[in-house]
Protein backbone atom coordinates (compact mmCIF):
# COMPACT_ATOMS: atom_id res chain seq x y z
CA UNK A 1 0.00 0.00 0.00
CA UNK A 2 1.13 3.23 -1.15
CA UNK A 3 1.25 6.33 1.77
CA UNK A 4 0.89 9.83 0.05
CA UNK A 5 2.11 12.50 2.53
CA UNK A 6 -0.20 15.09 3.14
CA UNK A 7 0.94 18.67 1.53
CA UNK A 8 1.49 21.39 4.55
CA UNK A 9 -0.51 24.48 3.55
CA UNK A 10 3.04 26.41 3.01
CA UNK A 11 4.15 23.71 0.01
CA UNK A 12 0.63 24.20 -1.49
CA UNK A 13 1.21 27.56 -1.62
CA UNK A 14 4.57 27.42 -2.95
CA UNK A 15 3.30 24.77 -5.56
CA UNK A 16 0.60 27.57 -6.87
CA UNK A 17 2.98 30.19 -7.20
CA UNK A 18 5.27 28.18 -9.13
CA UNK A 19 2.97 27.65 -11.51
CA UNK A 20 1.67 30.81 -11.54
CA UNK A 21 4.86 31.96 -12.73
CA UNK A 22 5.22 29.62 -15.20
CA UNK A 23 2.13 30.86 -16.43
CA UNK A 24 2.82 34.37 -16.74
CA UNK A 25 6.27 33.47 -18.36
CA UNK A 26 4.47 31.58 -20.85
CA UNK A 27 2.26 34.52 -21.64
CA UNK A 28 4.72 37.16 -22.05
CA UNK A 29 6.54 34.95 -24.36
CA UNK A 30 3.25 34.72 -26.53
CA UNK A 31 2.74 38.30 -26.12
CA UNK A 32 5.93 39.55 -26.54
CA UNK A 33 6.56 41.50 -30.09
CA UNK A 34 8.78 39.35 -32.54
CA UNK A 35 12.62 40.74 -32.42
CA UNK A 36 13.15 43.52 -35.13
CA UNK A 37 15.06 42.35 -38.31
CA UNK A 38 16.21 45.03 -40.81
CA UNK A 39 16.26 43.48 -44.33
CA UNK A 40 19.95 44.25 -45.84
CA UNK A 41 18.54 45.98 -48.74
CA UNK A 42 17.03 48.03 -46.52
CA UNK A 43 20.33 48.74 -44.54
CA UNK A 44 22.30 49.22 -47.87
CA UNK A 45 20.01 52.18 -48.93
CA UNK A 46 20.46 54.18 -45.45
CA UNK A 47 23.97 53.70 -46.02
CA UNK A 48 23.51 55.18 -49.61
CA UNK A 49 21.17 58.33 -48.72
CA UNK A 50 23.86 58.74 -45.50
CA UNK A 51 26.37 58.96 -48.56
CA UNK A 52 24.65 60.87 -50.77
CA UNK A 53 23.80 63.14 -48.02
CA UNK A 54 27.39 63.53 -47.12
CA UNK A 55 28.35 63.95 -50.70
CA UNK A 56 26.02 66.69 -51.21
CA UNK A 57 26.91 68.58 -48.11
CA UNK A 58 31.03 67.85 -49.83
CA UNK A 59 30.01 69.25 -52.88
CA UNK A 60 28.49 72.92 -51.34
CA UNK A 61 32.21 72.79 -49.03
CA UNK A 62 33.59 72.60 -52.30
CA UNK A 63 32.16 75.13 -54.19
CA UNK A 64 32.69 78.16 -51.63
CA UNK A 65 36.14 77.33 -52.61
CA UNK A 66 37.34 80.54 -55.30
CA UNK A 67 38.78 78.32 -58.17
CA UNK A 68 36.14 76.05 -57.94
CA UNK A 69 33.33 78.52 -57.49
CA UNK A 70 35.02 80.10 -60.51
CA UNK A 71 34.99 77.05 -63.17
CA UNK A 72 31.52 76.26 -61.83
CA UNK A 73 30.30 79.82 -62.77
CA UNK A 74 32.08 79.51 -66.32
CA UNK A 75 30.14 76.35 -66.84
CA UNK A 76 27.27 77.65 -66.22
CA UNK A 77 27.59 80.24 -68.69
CA UNK A 78 28.99 77.85 -71.38
CA UNK A 79 25.90 75.60 -70.44
CA UNK A 80 23.65 79.00 -70.68
CA UNK A 81 25.21 79.75 -74.78
CA UNK A 82 24.38 75.88 -75.37
CA UNK A 83 20.61 76.03 -74.59
CA UNK A 84 20.15 79.46 -76.85
CA UNK A 85 18.45 79.12 -79.93
CA UNK A 86 21.47 79.67 -81.86
CA UNK A 87 24.58 79.53 -79.57
CA UNK A 88 27.91 80.49 -80.76
CA UNK A 89 28.74 77.02 -79.70
CA UNK A 90 27.50 73.87 -77.89
CA UNK A 91 29.16 72.26 -74.78
CA UNK A 92 27.46 69.00 -74.18
CA UNK A 93 29.43 68.44 -71.02
CA UNK A 94 29.14 71.65 -69.17
CA UNK A 95 25.79 70.04 -67.61
CA UNK A 96 27.71 67.58 -66.01
CA UNK A 97 29.66 69.71 -63.69
CA UNK A 98 26.58 71.64 -62.29
CA UNK A 99 24.68 70.15 -59.75
CA UNK A 100 20.66 70.44 -59.91
CA UNK A 101 20.56 73.58 -57.27
CA UNK A 102 22.94 75.66 -59.31
CA UNK A 103 20.91 75.28 -62.80
CA UNK A 104 19.02 78.69 -62.22
CA UNK A 105 19.33 81.47 -64.64
CA UNK A 106 21.66 84.32 -62.77
CA UNK A 107 21.56 87.56 -64.06
CA UNK A 108 24.87 87.71 -65.88
CA UNK A 109 23.64 88.62 -69.65
CA UNK A 110 26.99 90.90 -70.23
CA UNK A 111 28.93 88.42 -68.55
CA UNK A 112 27.90 85.72 -70.95
CA UNK A 113 28.38 87.58 -73.49
CA UNK A 114 31.78 88.59 -73.36
CA UNK A 115 32.41 85.05 -71.99
CA UNK A 116 31.29 83.03 -74.76
CA UNK A 117 32.17 85.48 -77.84
CA UNK A 118 36.04 84.88 -76.34
CA UNK A 119 35.12 81.40 -76.14
CA UNK A 120 34.19 81.06 -79.52
CA UNK A 121 37.04 83.03 -80.44
CA UNK A 122 39.50 80.71 -78.62
CA UNK A 123 37.63 77.76 -80.19
CA UNK A 124 37.71 78.86 -84.05
CA UNK A 125 41.86 79.53 -83.48
CA UNK A 126 43.08 76.54 -82.10
CA UNK A 127 41.48 74.70 -84.53
CA UNK A 128 42.14 76.89 -87.41
CA UNK A 129 46.02 77.04 -86.46
CA UNK A 130 46.32 73.50 -85.88
CA UNK A 131 44.76 72.41 -89.20
CA UNK A 132 47.66 73.98 -90.84
CA UNK A 133 50.35 72.39 -89.04
CA UNK A 134 51.31 68.87 -90.57
CA UNK A 135 51.83 66.07 -88.15
CA UNK A 136 52.19 65.78 -85.00
CA UNK A 137 50.22 68.95 -82.93
CA UNK A 138 50.70 70.30 -79.54
CA UNK A 139 48.24 71.97 -77.84
CA UNK A 140 48.57 73.64 -74.51
CA UNK A 141 45.25 75.18 -72.44
CA UNK A 142 45.87 77.28 -69.50
CA UNK A 143 42.71 76.78 -68.10
CA UNK A 144 40.48 77.13 -64.84
CA UNK A 145 40.32 72.62 -64.40
CA UNK A 146 36.75 72.47 -66.28
CA UNK A 147 37.31 72.97 -69.90
CA UNK A 148 36.18 70.54 -72.02
CA UNK A 149 38.04 71.59 -75.14
CA UNK A 150 39.93 68.12 -75.14
CA UNK A 151 36.78 66.80 -75.49
CA UNK A 152 34.07 68.58 -77.41
CA UNK A 153 36.96 70.21 -80.44
CA UNK A 154 37.12 68.13 -83.40
CA UNK A 155 40.79 68.34 -82.93
CA UNK A 156 42.65 66.75 -86.09
CA UNK A 157 44.47 63.78 -85.75
CA UNK A 158 48.07 63.47 -84.03
CA UNK A 159 46.91 66.27 -81.52
CA UNK A 160 48.62 65.95 -78.36
CA UNK A 161 46.51 68.24 -75.60
CA UNK A 162 48.28 69.13 -72.01
CA UNK A 163 45.82 70.77 -69.82
CA UNK A 164 47.47 73.15 -67.16
CA UNK A 165 44.97 73.85 -64.21
CA UNK A 166 44.51 73.44 -61.12
CA UNK A 167 44.52 69.97 -59.82
CA UNK A 168 41.56 69.88 -57.12
CA UNK A 169 39.09 71.18 -59.89
CA UNK A 170 40.56 68.93 -62.51
CA UNK A 171 40.01 65.86 -60.01
CA UNK A 172 36.55 67.05 -59.90
CA UNK A 173 35.82 67.72 -63.48
CA UNK A 174 37.71 64.91 -64.34
CA UNK A 175 34.95 62.20 -62.69
CA UNK A 176 32.26 63.97 -63.58
CA UNK A 177 33.11 63.75 -67.03
CA UNK A 178 33.94 60.16 -66.99
CA UNK A 179 30.37 59.72 -65.70
CA UNK A 180 28.65 60.61 -68.52
CA UNK A 181 31.04 59.83 -71.01
CA UNK A 182 33.16 61.76 -72.31
CA UNK A 183 36.28 60.79 -74.36
CA UNK A 184 38.99 62.09 -75.92
CA UNK A 185 39.26 61.70 -79.84
CA UNK A 186 40.79 58.51 -80.44
CA UNK A 187 43.76 59.81 -82.48
CA UNK A 188 44.83 62.28 -79.85
CA UNK A 189 46.65 62.25 -76.49
CA UNK A 190 45.53 63.73 -73.77
CA UNK A 191 47.81 65.08 -70.41
CA UNK A 192 47.40 66.81 -67.32
CA UNK A 193 49.80 69.17 -65.41
CA UNK A 194 49.18 70.58 -61.96
CA UNK A 195 49.65 74.37 -62.12
CA UNK A 196 50.55 74.27 -58.71
CA UNK A 197 53.99 72.55 -59.89
CA UNK A 198 56.80 75.10 -60.02
CA UNK A 199 58.47 74.13 -63.23
CA UNK A 200 55.60 73.60 -65.56
CA UNK A 201 58.39 73.66 -68.34
CA UNK A 202 59.72 70.18 -66.78
CA UNK A 203 56.45 68.82 -66.58
CA UNK A 204 55.66 69.51 -70.05
CA UNK A 205 58.69 68.01 -71.21
CA UNK A 206 58.11 64.73 -68.86
CA UNK A 207 55.17 64.74 -70.69
CA UNK A 208 56.10 64.89 -74.09
CA UNK A 209 56.44 67.93 -75.01
CA UNK A 210 59.04 69.25 -77.43
CA UNK A 211 60.18 72.60 -78.32
CA UNK A 212 61.42 71.74 -81.60
CA UNK A 213 57.50 70.81 -82.76
CA UNK A 214 54.82 73.29 -83.42
CA UNK A 215 52.26 74.04 -80.76
CA UNK A 216 49.59 76.19 -79.93
CA UNK A 217 48.79 77.81 -76.64
CA UNK A 218 45.64 79.14 -74.77
CA UNK A 219 44.16 80.66 -71.82
CA UNK A 220 41.12 81.10 -70.32
CA UNK A 221 39.69 80.73 -66.54
CA UNK A 222 43.25 80.46 -65.18
CA UNK A 223 42.84 81.57 -61.72
CA UNK A 224 46.02 83.98 -61.60
CA UNK A 225 46.28 85.96 -58.61
CA UNK A 226 49.52 88.20 -59.54
CA UNK A 227 51.36 90.30 -62.19
CA UNK A 228 54.10 88.47 -61.37
CA UNK A 229 52.18 84.98 -61.55
CA UNK A 230 51.27 85.58 -65.08
CA UNK A 231 54.87 86.89 -66.06
CA UNK A 232 56.73 83.58 -64.81
CA UNK A 233 53.94 81.73 -67.13
CA UNK A 234 54.67 84.03 -70.11
CA UNK A 235 58.19 83.47 -69.36
CA UNK A 236 57.61 78.95 -69.66
CA UNK A 237 55.51 79.70 -72.83
CA UNK A 238 58.26 81.80 -74.30
CA UNK A 239 60.78 79.24 -73.37
CA UNK A 240 58.77 76.30 -74.97
CA UNK A 241 57.14 77.37 -77.87
CA UNK A 242 58.64 77.73 -81.13
CA UNK A 243 59.03 80.47 -83.38
CA UNK A 244 55.64 81.60 -85.29
CA UNK A 245 53.68 79.84 -82.59
CA UNK A 246 50.55 81.14 -81.46
CA UNK A 247 49.12 82.52 -77.76
CA UNK A 248 45.44 83.09 -77.38
CA UNK A 249 43.45 84.10 -74.19
CA UNK A 250 41.96 86.19 -71.71
CA UNK A 251 43.92 88.20 -69.14
CA UNK A 252 42.37 88.89 -66.02
CA UNK A 253 42.70 92.63 -65.38
CA UNK A 254 42.47 92.73 -61.71
CA UNK A 255 46.22 91.22 -61.59
CA UNK A 256 47.65 94.50 -62.55
CA UNK A 257 47.88 98.25 -61.83
CA UNK A 258 48.88 99.40 -64.61
CA UNK A 259 46.97 102.41 -65.87
CA UNK A 260 48.14 101.75 -69.72
CA UNK A 261 46.90 98.11 -70.20
CA UNK A 262 47.55 98.02 -73.60
CA UNK A 263 50.98 99.61 -73.32
CA UNK A 264 52.40 97.59 -70.49
CA UNK A 265 50.78 93.95 -72.45
CA UNK A 266 52.67 95.31 -75.37
CA UNK A 267 55.93 95.77 -73.48
CA UNK A 268 55.74 92.53 -71.60
CA UNK A 269 55.20 90.27 -74.51
CA UNK A 270 57.68 91.88 -76.61
CA UNK A 271 60.29 91.29 -73.87
CA UNK A 272 59.27 87.47 -74.20
CA UNK A 273 59.44 87.21 -77.66
CA UNK A 274 56.04 87.62 -78.62
CA UNK A 275 54.06 90.49 -80.84
CA UNK A 276 50.65 90.57 -79.18
CA UNK A 277 47.53 91.70 -80.49
CA UNK A 278 44.38 92.89 -78.36
CA UNK A 279 41.23 91.70 -79.67
CA UNK A 280 38.33 94.02 -79.59
CA UNK A 281 34.68 91.74 -78.38
CA UNK A 282 32.95 94.66 -80.72
CA UNK A 283 34.46 93.87 -83.59
CA UNK A 284 33.98 89.37 -83.04
CA UNK A 285 30.62 90.20 -82.04
CA UNK A 286 29.87 91.90 -85.26
CA UNK A 287 31.44 88.93 -87.08
CA UNK A 288 29.25 86.81 -85.64
CA UNK A 289 26.21 89.13 -86.48
CA UNK A 290 25.70 89.23 -82.68
CA UNK A 291 24.66 92.66 -81.05
CA UNK A 292 26.93 93.42 -77.95
CA UNK A 293 24.80 95.36 -75.46
CA UNK A 294 28.10 96.33 -73.71
CA UNK A 295 31.40 96.40 -75.97
CA UNK A 296 33.31 97.48 -72.77
CA UNK A 297 34.75 94.51 -70.29
CA UNK A 298 36.24 95.64 -67.59
CA UNK A 299 37.13 92.66 -65.85
CA UNK A 300 39.31 91.00 -68.85
CA UNK A 301 40.91 91.38 -72.21
CA UNK A 302 41.45 89.15 -75.05
CA UNK A 303 44.48 88.79 -77.08
CA UNK A 304 46.19 86.93 -79.99
CA UNK A 305 49.96 86.56 -79.73
CA UNK A 306 53.21 85.25 -82.07
CA UNK A 307 56.31 84.39 -81.21
CA UNK A 308 58.92 86.14 -82.89
CA UNK A 309 61.98 84.27 -81.28
CA UNK A 310 63.14 80.73 -81.49
CA UNK A 311 62.85 78.09 -78.41
CA UNK A 312 65.30 76.80 -76.44
CA UNK A 313 64.87 73.70 -78.25
CA UNK A 314 65.63 75.06 -81.47
CA UNK A 315 68.38 77.10 -80.11
CA UNK A 316 69.83 73.97 -78.61
CA UNK A 317 69.51 71.86 -81.40
CA UNK A 318 71.14 74.58 -83.92
CA UNK A 319 74.11 75.01 -80.95
CA UNK A 320 74.61 71.08 -81.27
CA UNK A 321 74.63 71.31 -85.27
CA UNK A 322 76.69 74.40 -85.40
CA UNK A 323 79.17 72.36 -83.16
CA UNK A 324 79.11 69.20 -85.19
CA UNK A 325 79.71 71.82 -88.43
CA UNK A 326 82.50 73.50 -86.81
CA UNK A 327 84.33 69.80 -85.82
CA UNK A 328 83.69 67.93 -89.00
CA UNK A 329 85.50 71.54 -90.25
CA UNK A 330 88.52 71.40 -87.97
CA UNK A 331 88.67 67.84 -88.78
CA UNK A 332 88.65 68.12 -92.52
CA UNK A 333 91.44 70.95 -92.40
CA UNK A 334 93.68 68.88 -90.33
CA UNK A 335 93.57 65.68 -92.86
CA UNK A 336 94.74 68.64 -95.72
CA UNK A 337 97.35 69.85 -94.31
Amino acid sequence: MIYLKPLVPSEVLASSSFKKSAISLRMQSLCAPPPLHFPATALRRCRNLTTAVRSVRAERREENEPSIQSALDSASLRLRETNRTEPLFIDPYAACFLPPYTKKDLDIHEQQQHYCLATKFIDDKLLEIAKRIDGLKQVVLFTDGMDTRPYRLNWPTSTMIFDVSPEKVFEIASEKLQGVGARIPKSCLFFHIPVEFENIEQRLRSKGFSGNRPSIWAMQGLPLESQSGFEAILSAISSLAMNECYLIGELPTNITLQSDLSKWMEKLFMSNGFRVKIVSYEEIAASLGVVLHSPVNHDTVLFIAQQLKFSDDQMETWRQEFQRVEEDGDEQGFEEL
